[in-house]
């Protein structure tokens, strides 16, 4: 796993640098920024925040008699309460939106790679034997975040990583793939390659927790390598819904 700067120009969008012989891209996508700004930024909670704020502001004006007796200082207040909230409002949605056209994630048939950052742009290659698990949480028909545990002792520092992380794994941050809107089929490119890069079979979603698994021209490049017969005594990693989310890699024993 290597950690790089990004510098004026990349060999090719999203990468530091060419892609070695044999490396081909199969997938790249950014996170969508409305997506990102109610999901990673909380936008929502914030307005509902400053709106219960505002009520009660005015709540008050009107116990205090103040339609009866208008007081022009009460309601400056108010007024400069409600621009300072559209105003931070409106900031977080421009950070989102930032955020949103500097992140470019990547999926190789060797790794994945994380081009994250709005003023210090960097760059994180996670290549796939560093990878132990990939999960995928979805919202809507085709929108989701795929996360990705990493084996141990492999960590990246959860303020590198923020917005681009798993909420609250803390201890051992779980680089995300965020506000995804072909979410499920990023996740099945990423099960397959990793399958083939690895030779260990990997089941396919199941239709009831995820799309279907074939992408789109222009959410995919490439192709996709299909998976290898399982040899004997050989454990077959398998996809596992829980509820929403599903689990794709080592398996998991009932």
């Amino acid at each position: 796993m290597t950690t790089e700067h990004e510098h004026e120009f990349e060999a090719a969008p999203g990468l530091p640098e060419a892609l070695p012989p044999g490396e081909k891209i199969l997938w790249q996508g950014a996170p969508h920024w409305t997506t990102l700004a109610l999901r990673a930024y909380h936008v929502r909670g914030l307005a509902i925040y400053f709106g219960v704020l505002l009520i009660w502001r005015l709540a008050v004006l009107f116990a205090d008699g103040a339609p009866e007796q208008p007081d022009a200082n009460a309601y400056l207040v108010l007024g400069v309460l409600a621009g300072l909230a559209l105003a931070t409002l409106g900031v977080v949605c421009l950070i989102a939106w930032l955020a949103s056209r500097t992140t470019l994630y990547t999926i190789t048939n060797r790794r994945v790679v994380m081009r994250l950052g709005v003023v210090l742009c960097i760059t994180f290659n996670l290549p796939f034997s560093v990878i132990e698990t990939v999960a995928l949480r979805r919202y809507g028909k085709t929108g989701g975040d795929l996360a990705l545990r990493l084996k141990r002792p492999n960590k990246i520092a959860i303020f590198h990583l923020w917005p681009h992380a798993r909420p609250w794994r803390l201890a051992e941050p779980e680089p995300m793939l965020r506000a995804l809107t072909d979410a499920p089929a990023a996740g099945e490119i990423l099960a397959r390659a990793m399958s083939a890069a690895t030779g260990i079979p990997s089941a396919s979603p199941s239709a009831s927790t995820s799309a279907s698994p074939s992408a789109s021209p222009s959410s995919a490049q490439g192709t996709t390598p299909g998976a290898e017969p399982q040899a004997p005594g050989e454990s077959r990693p398998r996809v596992q819904p829980s509820r929403p989310r599903v689990s794709v890699g080592t398996p998991v024993h009932s």
